[in-house]
């Protein structure tokens, strides 16, 4: 029997439940969905599948300059789903996602597609030396009750003015969790983790997403639960899957996250370190080399971790351009208030099993090889904001140049790095991460695998991107610098 075409499934999908409108999607360089809306008679036709949707290069972040502007998105058909919350016929909806091309129906995604040009090239960069990566994120964020920017002051624990309701993070960053009102508990910094109802005031929105995610959007949930801050931090973890299945479902899972939040009053935010003094929001990702069916990860005889040599050449790599995968895996300036000592992010390049102060660990809840596939190494120092296409292609090329070129990633280290002296961590040859966008960015600069990987128009933008930013930031006077220093 002939494998069914993936465009007459979703024509089918489509027909079958009264759909409208069709949001046609795609990410631009940092990872945000870009959305036009389209009739879904235009795919139920064929012709959005058949010769694509034009748009405006020139008006997306790191696409196009205005002269060479016109593109198409392709939408692919396997990415479809109805949105379940637009029930109305008015407004019955679904959702897709694609990969940009350029003018006149060109044959390959254009340069400029992080899903079409840079991961789906990663993929075939691994096919080539007979692998297949599998990649399992675990996200974290926050919901908050309200969010006015415009009106932060400083954080209630510099002083106990200025905030709105009942917060123990920052000024007009009200948290759903905690609520002290008659039959719920604090929630106090740094011991929110697992907590269930009704100290957990969480349950039924996660529970909503959750299900959404698995009824509509194709996901098998592992489980979801409140994460270790305060401020209505959470995960909500699905099966891992191959490298662009899974980046779609990352985008997915901000997708629906976001929207249900809306439905509850709420704003959902993958900002990695929105409350000060509490924990921020990583995104650990997990990834498995698999060959011809076997996980190339797995070693019965390795008595540490029961990790392959592969899988130790694997971490070698990820160790080697650990610093330059920084600027793609934490790309916000933000993201390196996370990368701090204290708050569970990694900051060392080292590896280890079990131990959580590792930037690179290997999971050891099972042992034998009735659990051979799930061996895994865990790639801790990445957050949320990061733009999943390209983080993903840059580990999986990172770690495959470990493979290639056989980097021992040295001895891993089981003590907690951060009670190390400076000269016991010198020692053990324990390096550190970047401490700033702007560093992280440097060291990208002159890594040539990370280069090769994004392409040179990725890799320029995206660097001259994030640079403004850091530009912008350093020029932004704070509320904590007035606070600080008006007395000078």
């Amino acid at each position: 029997m002939e494998n069914p075409d993936p465009a007459e499934e979703a024509i089918e999908k489509l027909k079958k439940s009264r759909v409208r409108w069709v949001h046609s999607t795609f990410v631009d360089m940092r990872g945000l969905m870009q959305d036009v809306v389209v009739p879904a008679r235009e795919y139920i036709s064929g012709r959005a599948f058949k010769a694509g949707i034009g748009f405006d290069g020139s008006s997306v972040r790191g696409f196009k300059s205005i002269e060479e502007s016109d593109m198409l998105l392709k939408p692919d058909p396997k990415t479809l789903a109805v949105i379940p919350w637009t029930d109305d016929e008015k407004q019955k909806s679904a959702i897709i996602i694609g990969d940009v091309y350029e003018a006149y129906n060109g044959e390959e995604p254009s340069e400029v597609c992080p899903r079409g040009y840079v991961a789906k090239r990663a993929v075939r960069e691994a096919e080539k030396m007979g692998y297949t990566g599998y990649f399992g994120p675990e996200l974290e964020y926050f919901i908050f009750s309200s969010i006015d920017p415009t009106r932060l002051v400083w954080d209630l624990w510099v002083s106990p003015k200025g905030g709105e309701g009942d917060s123990w993070g920052a000024p007009r960053i009200v948290p759903r969790s905690p609520e002290i009102t008659p039959g719920h508990f604090i929630l106090r910094p740094k011991e929110a983790y697992f907590r269930p109802p009704p100290e957990d005031t969480t349950i039924e929105y996660r529970n909503e997403v959750a299900s959404i995610l698995e009824d509509s959007f194709g996901f098998q949930i592992e489980m979801h639960h409140h994460e270790v801050a305060t401020a209505g931090q959470l995960e909500i973890d699905f099966r891992y899957g191959e490298l662009v299945e899974t980046a779609d479902r990352t985008i997915y899972y901000k997708f629906v996250a976001k929207n249900i939040a809306k439905k509850y009053g709420m704003i959902a935010t993958f900002m990695p370190k929105p409350v000060y003094l509490d924990n921020a929001s990583g995104m650990h990702i997990h990834v498995s080399l698999w060959r011809g069916g076997e996980n190339a990860m797995y070693d019965e005889e390795d008595e540490y971790a029961e990790l392959s040599q592969t899988g130790r050449y694997f971490i070698g790599g990820l160790l080697e351009h650990a610093k330059a995968l920084t600027a793609i895996c934490c790309p916000t300036v933000n993201s390196y208030k996370r990368l701090v000592p204290g708050f569970e992010a990694p900051i060392y390049i080292m590896w280890s099993r079990r131990n959580r102060s590792a930037m690179v660990r290997v999971p050891v809840y099972y042992r034998g090889a009735e659990f051979a596939s799930y061996k895994r190494i865990e790639f801790r120092s990445a957050d949320p904001s990061c733009n999943p296409y390209l983080a993903f292609a840059c580990l999986l090329t990172a770690g495959l140049d470990g493979v290639k070129r056989k980097i021992d990633p040295g001895d891993p280290v089981d003590e907690d790095v951060y009670k190390l002296s400076s000269e016991r961590r010198r020692a053990l040859g324990i390096g550190e991460l970047p401490t700033t966008l702007r560093d992280a960015l440097e060291e990208m600069k002159s890594d040539e695998v990370i280069h090769r990987t994004l392409g040179s128009h990725i890799f320029d933008a995206f660097i001259e991107y994030k640079m403004n930013d850091w530009r912008q930031y350093c020029l932004y006077v704070t509320p904590w610098e007035i606070m600080k220093y008006l007395d000078y």
